[in-house]
């Protein structure tokens, strides 16, 4: 159990602002926002660093060498050890199209990584595929791709021990409407994407259950006046829509556009990152498939299309700052709060409130991470400069 904990000279991003204050942190839960002064517990010195909440990634295939697809439990550990390094204390690996045996060896990786080596971290699993459109499908071999079933996700989210949260889908597919209105009634969360579906189509899915978009606009069709398509049903719904905030899978001024159409909260800020993450230029894999990386971007060997990113959740704010003019209480909104209400765990993370676990990043002057805790326990640290 967490040890009682008082982090002092804080300043706190909650309720909308920037609070001076000490946060009280007992079984691993925030249980006071308090007056600076009062301290119980051992104590650690913020220092007068900004705190946010810790970030939340839905949508990450890996990082810093670590490829979900392929990776063994410890390799997980290690990258959970990065996304903290980033002030992720949440994350979704996500799991591309593959064969179904890989997808099924890499769901119980996972769940061994959560369960014998303490990444309580994972939040749950990301399907991505492979119920996707062979026409969106990128570099994907065709032969990787099913068509919608209950039985296959079922053979998936049984290897997870029920750990998969979110599936990525088509929704032009044949039984893909069923297929989303029987995840929805299990409370498992469907996301639109790689997708030529018309208007129509999306807006049927979205009656039946899809509460979000994957990469928003990317490997998605785009409207035309007299075919609004997909596109269009997504930004003129509710559901959320997930952003890649790294300036190339959207522009700065698309994704100024997507927050204004949408409203900042329903926008979530998503790295789509690759094993690449934290490295340098090079070849590296995405599942079954291949990709390049040249100067931080990351395409795919064949197509030569954007495959994934090598962003984190940490640069997703400062460029989320830098492309909109937001103050960090809103800017953060997108890698916290929309996050976990996508998620449906609100109640407990995305926010600094008493009673919510104590998922906290601070940060320094220069907006680098010096300490990411995680349910009240140091998760990293870097005391650089301390």
């Amino acid at each position: 159990m967490a040890a009682n904990l008082t982090i002092t000279n804080a300043k706190a991003v909650t309720g909308g602002r920037v609070l001076s204050c000490n946060l009280r942190i007992a079984e691993g839960k925030i249980r006071g926002i308090l007056p600076p002064g009062d301290t119980y517990g051992k104590t650690y010195d913020a220092r007068g660093c900004l705190i946010l909440p810790g970030f939340i990634d839905v949508h990450t295939h890996g990082g810093c060498n670590v490829d979900f697809n392929n990776a063994e439990p410890k390799d997980i550990r290690a990258a959970r050890d990065f996304f903290a390094s980033q002030g992720v204390t949440t994350f979704l690996p996500t799991i591309l199209a593959d064969s179904e045996e890989t997808m099924l060896r890499a769901a119980v990786s996972i769940v061994k990584a959560r369960k014998s080596l303490g990444c309580s971290q994972i939040g749950g699993i990301h399907l991505e595929g492979p119920f996707l459109a062979p026409d969106y499908r990128g570099d994907l071999p065709a032969e990787l791709l099913q068509t919608p079933s209950y039985a296959a996700y079922r053979r998936l989210q049984d290897a997870a021990e029920g750990l998969v949260r979110l599936v990525t889908l088509s929704p032009e597919l044949p039984e893909a409407m069923g297929l989303i209105r029987r995840l929805t009634e299990e409370g498992i969360r469907v996301s639109l994407g790689h997708t030529g579906a018309d208007y129509d189509t999306a807006c049927e899915a979205i009656d039946v259950g899809a509460v979000s978009a994957t990469h928003t606009l990317n490997a998605m069709a785009w409207m035309t006046l007299s075919a609004p398509s997909v596109s269009t049903a997504v930004l003129e719904s509710d559901i959320f829509c997930e952003a890649i905030c790294d300036g190339r899978h959207l522009h700065p001024a698309i994704l100024r556009l997507l927050i204004k159409t949408k409203g900042l909260h329903r926008v979530v800020a998503v790295t789509d990152s690759t094993m690449a993450a934290g490295l340098s230029d090079g070849v590296y894999r995405l599942g079954s498939v291949e990709v390049v990386v040249r100067k931080g971007e990351a395409r795919l060997f064949r197509s030569g299309e954007r495959a994934g990113s090598t962003l984190t959740m940490l640069a997703s704010l400062r460029n989320l700052m830098k492309f909109t003019g937001l103050p960090v209480e809103q800017a953060m909104l997108p890698l916290t709060e929309n996050p976990a209400r996508l998620l449906g765990i609100s109640h407990q993370k995305g926010a600094i409130d008493v009673g919510k676990d104590a998922d906290l990043v601070v940060l320094d002057s220069n907006w680098k991470v010096r300490t990411t805790f995680s349910m009240g326990e140091i998760l990293y640290s870097d005391e650089t400069g301390r």
